[in-house]
């Protein structure tokens, strides 16, 4: 819990990894595409603060000792969301899989909540796959990647009716919140793929779900902006917001955050460090800190502590029904429905 100048902080990081892209994981023959992707991810690490830069040998594979520290011990994280990416067609046992991440879980009881996956191109044993880990893992969630490459495909959309096949099994088995990549690509995946526009078609048809489009659409902002602002279901997951642009780029992180909060709000945005392409506690410590940086931003809403307290964990608490301890709670937000798991 971290408390910082008489205020603590309920943090939820709602977008982390727990990845294994080392050489002897790479798929024979696809190992071009393997190495790209890792080297593009590290690359994204350079816009964080130099002294928590790693190298690449540990980026590739990092431990569970430096997991559990870099989260709980030092990065301020009360709980931990994991959003798993499968990649199986460059990485022979995953690039970050729902069994790898829910092991890890099952050693931490009460750390994490294990998210699953799915893919419409996967068909009738995909929808089987996804009914085993809610029933193994008990996963709340599920996160989504649209770009991701599969025999010859290279990706696929939300408005694809075989994926309304697995937006309704998600009802069905009480996953209520989706995550949904949208952000800045990875080579060597497709940018037009992550476009924001099947968001608000499948938010409209399903709403019961909640779409936290991780990293906002970026750089699509205005896009994204306009879209959530419609839709009471679609929310701004931070990952990326924050560790690519706090530090790196100061004055379009005031802006982006601006905008963000403006049209869609600080009780439909969330915390996610994006862990371990960046660590947590550079991000948590300096958003506490921050303000706009002059009055050339006076026209967007004020940051005040209790945005932050949302922002940082309670929003997320909110949307997987995580229970925060009854000092660190502020009063419920108006017109924002209560989506949590059945």
């Amino acid at each position: 819990m971290y408390e910082k100048d008489g205020e603590q902080y309920f943090v939820v990081d709602s977008h982390m990894h727990y990845w294994n892209a080392a050489p002897d994981n790479w798929v024979p023959g696809a190992e071009r595409y393997a190495k790209g992707w890792i080297e593009c991810f590290h690359a994204y690490q350079g816009l964080a603060p130099a002294e928590t830069h790693w190298p690449m040998e540990k980026f590739q594979k990092y431990s569970e000792e430096d997991l559990m520290r870099d989260l709980f011990q030092n990065g301020h994280v009360d709980v931990a969301i994991f959003q798993p990416t499968y990649l199986t067609e460059w990485y022979k046992e995953g690039f970050n899989t729902t069994e790898r991440n829910a092991a890890l879980g099952e050693r931490h009881p009460g750390k994490f909540i294990a998210n699953t996956r799915w893919d419409p191109r996967d068909g009738d044993d995909g929808l089987k796959t996804l009914a085993h880990n809610v029933e193994r893992y008990g996963c709340k969630g599920v996160k989504l990647y649209t770009a991701e490459w599969r025999d010859g495909s290279r990706g696929w959309t939300l408005k694809d009716p075989a994926a309304y096949r697995y937006l309704e099994a998600c009802r069905e088995l009480g996953i209520v919140n989706i995550h949904v990549h949208k952000g800045p690509t990875i080579w060597p995946l497709d940018k037009d793929a992550f476009d924001v526009s099947d968001v608000d078609h499948a938010a409209t048809d399903f709403p019961e779900l909640n779409f936290i489009v991780e990293h906002v659409g970026l750089p699509r902002i205005e896009d994204f902006c306009f879209m959530a602002t419609q839709e009471p279901n679609v929310y701004a997951g931070l990952s990326v917001v924050i560790g690519g642009l706090m530090h790196a780029r100061p004055k379009f992180f005031a802006k982006v955050m601006g905008e963000l909060l403006f049209w869609v709000g600080e009780d439909k945005m969330t915390f996610g460090s994006d862990y371990g392409i960046w660590e947590p506690k550079w991000q948590i410590e300096g958003f506490v800190d921050w303000d706009y940086p002059s009055e050339e931003f006076s026209d967007y809403p004020r940051v005040t502590t209790a945005t932050k307290k949302k922002i940082l964990g309670l929003n997320a608490a909110r949307l997987y029904g995580i229970e925060v301890p009854a000092e660190l709670r502020l009063d419920a937000p108006r017109d924002v429905p209560p989506l949590t798991p059945a």
